[in-house]
């Protein structure tokens, strides 16, 4: 799988202040990357540095094989981005913002903005003026004029900020089908762990300016050998008497935090006090239970 974008040993510096110290990070096609991290992390700084906004104290980032620095023309040309609100002309239609970033680039047809509206699925409302769209619909033409150019990288920051809960559906299942079908690789940075768990399938997590982990989203949150179990029993009333650990979820489920291989002889310990049991299942971690675990933090972006 071709690698579309690489991060290698990012550091930026303002005066003596360090804010990147060796961030390294890469992006294969089709991934959906969520880059997440506590207030003041050192996201943002990232994002600027892999789009040329601002320079590289050390290090280097590789836009589908060229060097941002070297060779900003090339590595940029096939990258689409939105940084805070994507910028549009609100007295003009949706078609018409279309067509002022078309003229930006080379050989843009009028089939290919066509098919750009269809897939942020605004057919219907591309021919209204931008003041009537809704906050969801504003940030669907804002990643149109990002993909206009068919980006092989689309970087989005913060893309779910203040979508009602059908906006956010809209965008989740947009980014998976460029993902999917367009085999667009896309890094999203966001406060919405929640959201982000739908959707991506690796998670970059940064905290005070390094890369404290990097992998696939489903690893990441199985790290821990030690998680809860969900025993079902027949009735918890007495359980803490045997199992003083125990954790009561209700009258027929509790929890215990224990190692894997422990699991059998936490059974053997309930069937010799009389207990039957109906199930056990791994409780699942989330993302952002995963998170707050590796940053010991509480305070999200």
């Amino acid at each position: 799988m071709e690698t579309i974008l690489k991060c290698e040993n990012l550091c930026k510096t303002f005066g003596k202040k360090q804010i990147l110290k060796n961030v390294s990070l890469q992006i294969e096609e089709g991934d959906i990357l969520g880059f997440i991290g506590p207030n003041g992390a050192g996201k943002t700084t990232t994002i600027k540095l892999i789009l040329g906004l601002q320079g590289i104290t050390s290090g280097k980032v590789t836009i589908n094989g060229y060097d941002i620095e070297k060779e900003f023309t090339k590595a940029i040309e096939k990258v689409g981005a939105i940084v805070e609100n994507p910028d549009m002309y609100m007295y003009l239609t949706g078609y018409e913002n279309l067509k002022l970033v078309a003229n930006m680039y080379k050989g843009i047809t009028q089939s290919k903005i066509d098919e750009v509206v269809k897939l942020v699925k605004l057919e219907n409302r591309i021919n209204d003026k931008v003041s009537k769209y809704s906050l969801g619909m504003r940030q669907r033409l804002g990643i149109a004029q990002a993909i206009l150019h068919s980006p092989k990288l689309l970087i989005l920051d913060e893309p779910t900020n203040g979508l009602d809960p059908e906006g956010i559906k809209e965008m989740r299942e947009l980014l998976i089908e460029l993902a999917q079908k367009q085999k667009m690789a896309i890094l999203i940075s966001s406060h919405n762990l929640a959201e982000l768990d739908n959707f991506c399938n690796k998670v970059c997590i940064i905290k005070n300016g390094e890369v404290i982990e990097t992998s696939e989203i489903e690893k990441i949150k199985k790290t821990n050998n030690i998680n809860y179990e969900i025993i079902q029993i027949e009735n918890t009333e007495n359980i803490k008497e045997i199992i003083k650990e125990a954790i009561i979820l209700d009258e027929k489920h509790f929890k215990i935090k224990i190692e894997k291989d422990e699991v059998p002889e936490l059974v053997v310990k309930l069937v010799k006090n009389n207990i039957r049991v109906f199930g056990i299942k791994e409780e699942e971690k989330t993302l952002e239970d995963a998170f707050f675990e590796k940053t010991g933090g509480n305070v999200i972006e």
